[in-house]
């Protein structure tokens, strides 16, 4: 859950909420049910779109060994699964906090050009299932693994 519900949830021990926390309570859940078929969405097409991108990966890395290209698809199945949740609990230290640390140091620099094209092959295919308000929910999400594995 994101820092400023836990903040509310902790501060309504000592009092009750003021109509601004309110507000800012009654915005999540009201986008808890698109939250949720987001992150249906990613969990039933996870496999398609990674697919696709895996189709295209090695036309469009020639000479990129296959473990490299296998390595950067495992790192996309992982920032995808912590994106879905992260979007679901509204909480983008999720991401930031249990994965992205770990991938960077896990991945060298030879990586992050394998990373760029896998990043931008899955952003033309997640385009294809998500409508504008759910890439809203998963873009600042993937805009933040993007910069941290490629920039």
């Amino acid at each position: 859950m994101n820092r400023q519900l836990q903040e509310l949830i902790a501060r309504a021990e000592e009092r009750f909420l003021a109509d601004g926390d309110l507000k800012v309570l009654e915005s999540y859940v009201a986008s808890i049910p698109d939250r949720l078929e987001t992150y249906r969405i990613l969990r039933d097409r996870e496999l398609t779109m990674v697919q696709a991108v895996a189709d295209e990966l090695s036309p469009s890395l020639p000479g990129v060994a296959e473990a490299d290209l296998k390595k950067a698809l495992q790192g996309l199945l992982l920032v995808l699964r912590y994106c879905a949740m992260g979007i679901l609990t509204d909480d983008e230290g999720l991401l930031k906090q249990q994965l992205l640390g770990w991938l960077e140091q896990v991945s060298g620099p030879e990586a992050k050009k394998v990373n760029e094209v896998v990043y931008k092959l899955f952003n033309q295919q997640v385009r294809q299932h998500l409508n504008e308000t759910q890439m809203n929910l998963l873009q600042p999400f993937l805009t933040t693994a993007q910069v941290t594995l490629i920039y």
